[in-house]
């Protein structure tokens, strides 16, 4: 598999300003309520940048409905994105099901060739964020996506998402209520994960890094009963995806039955690691999402229930 590349000293992307131009992209599943992606869009706008929607977000595969368009097309509309000057940042608008199917698709030495700019989403989007770190080295954001209830009926969720974007320096200490020590501890590493079946999906494919070791690894997921979630992890492990780990952090577990159960699954899975596990930060699908950046250093304190960045996830135009 190849190693992120070594690329500049500080391969961040930079922050946002006013009048800057995102894109939006569907690289995973059809836009199935165009009333909240034009809400999204509208918010976008109303924090003072140019919203470009790219031409195939509105698309439905011609025979697979849970697909926004062709695997060509969603595959061309990033390539598009990423390659455009005029455009700061990516915003998925919508997770689902399909970027599986279109990553192999795209020109990763065109891509790498070009700056680097912010991607953010969540879910499906977890295998978009593994191969732009793998392929390109460049962190991410594991945030709200612009076609999302969240995004606009949640006040939080949108305002850490802008403030990210915009001023980094602010969000380098993330916490959320509800949180507790599953295992109680200090760890560092490196932030990465995602949706953590689609983790485990990946296992054996081109972009997938053959273990997870130093970092400080990220989950959650929507729609897994404690059983499921108990085989993901147990694949995880048996495929040493899991030696190595810094850190586990655990975000939302939407509609994934109740919270006791999944918790005594994580308990049984992941205390046998025996590093720091913290419970409940709130990110992924749940009501209120924070942003979670990934591919850069950080210090979780289960104990006391934050992550802390070494460094704003998004630099200044002079690199600060």
């Amino acid at each position: 598999m190849p190693q992120p590349p070594a690329g500049p000293a500080d391969a961040r992307p930079r922050r946002l300003v006013p009048g800057d131009r995102v894109a939006l992209i569907a690289p995973s599943g059809a836009v199935a309520e165009p009333g909240l992606l034009a809400a999204g869009t509208e918010l976008l706008r109303s924090w003072g940048l140019d919203v470009l929607t790219l031409p195939h977000v509105h698309d439905t595969h011609p025979d697979l409905v849970h697909l926004a368009g062709t695997d060509a097309h969603r595959a061309a509309d990033f390539h598009r994105a990423w390659l455009d000057p005029s455009v700061a940042a990516i915003i998925c608008v919508r997770g689902g099901f399909g970027v599986q199917r279109m990553i192999d698709l795209l020109d990763w030495d065109a891509l790498r060739a070009a700056p680097p700019k912010t991607l953010v989403g969540y879910s499906d989007i977890t295998v978009l964020h593994e191969a732009v770190h793998t392929r390109l080295g460049v962190p991410t954001l594991y945030g709200p996506m612009a076609g999302i209830g969240a995004f606009t009926s949640d006040h939080r969720t949108a305002d850490h998402l802008r403030r990210t974007l915009f001023h980094p320096e602010t969000t380098t200490v993330i916490r959320s209520d509800g949180t507790a020590p599953l295992v109680p501890g200090r760890a560092r590493g490196t932030l990465a994960g995602g949706c953590v079946s689609l983790l485990a999906s990946e296992r054996g494919t081109p972009t997938a890094r053959p273990s997870f070791a130093g970092t400080l690894l990220v989950l959650e997921d929507v729609n897994e009963q404690p059983y499921q979630l108990d085989r993901i992890l147990t694949q995880l492990l048996r495929s040493g995806a899991l030696d190595g780990v810094a850190g586990v952090v655990l975000g939302s577990w939407e509609s994934c039955g109740p919270p006791e159960d999944v918790h005594r699954v994580m308990e049984d899975r992941l205390a046998p690691l025996g590093v720091p596990v913290l419970w409940n930060l709130a990110f992924g699908h749940g009501p209120s999402a924070l942003t979670i950046p990934l591919g850069v250093p950080a210090v979780l304190d289960a104990t006391a229930g934050t992550l802390t960045l070494d460094q704003p996830v998004l630099s200044t135009p002079n690199g600060q």
